[in-house]
């Protein structure tokens, strides 16, 4: 076993954190290195980021991994001065919705496909309440704690947005193209 490999059996395994509504410029402005050393502070290890729209790769125990939403949150608010939320998944949840996107098929454009990951598991009255008609010919699945997006004429176009789940899911969303989903799921996986 290598000293790495040794850290990382004792803070648990690899999850990942998706944080809604930052930004590298403009409003919002959160550099990555400042977000990395966030999940430094707070006890996480093997912290990376993966682009520059918040998401960030991590190791941590059971018991961290339920703390890291509310640590990274009040970390952000305290420093930066607004909230962002903050999602996790383990790789065991991102490979599951990796393997079940209902839009993957031999010759669907991955360009068009996005996932939006929500806080909390919405109720079927809420799911019920979507308008699958709001903004053809986009399509969505809501599958657990996920919605499954389809956009064929891109997300800018669409009128499936945050805040349209957000206020009829009653939950907080936020979105990855299919590309991004896959390449964290790889990283995760040690790519």
């Amino acid at each position: 076993m290598t000293v790495n490999q040794g850290a990382r059996a004792r803070l648990g395994s690899v999850h990942i954190a998706l944080l809604r509504g930052i930004n590298v410029g403009g409003k919002h402005r959160l550099p990555m290195a400042d977000l990395v050393a966030m999940f430094r502070e707070a006890g996480c290890g093997d912290v990376r980021s993966y682009i520059q729209s918040g998401n960030v790769l991590f190791s941590a125990d059971a018991t961290l991994f339920r703390r890291v939403p509310g640590l990274i949150s009040e970390a952000i608010l305290d420093r930066f001065g607004f909230a962002a939320p903050v999602l996790t998944r383990s790789v065991a949840e991102l490979a599951d919705i990796a393997a079940h996107n209902p839009f993957v098929d031999d010759g669907v454009d991955a360009k068009t496909l996005h996932v939006a990951f929500l806080l909390d598991r919405p109720g079927k009255a809420r799911i019920a309440a979507l308008d699958p008609d709001r903004s053809p010919p986009d399509e969505f699945v809501v599958r657990g704690r996920e919605i499954y997006l389809r956009c064929p004429n891109g997300m800018g176009r669409s009128k499936l947005t945050a805040p349209y789940f957000d206020s009829t899911l009653q939950t907080t969303s936020t979105a990855r193209n299919w590309n991004t989903v896959r390449k964290l799921l790889e990283l995760a996986r040690g790519g």
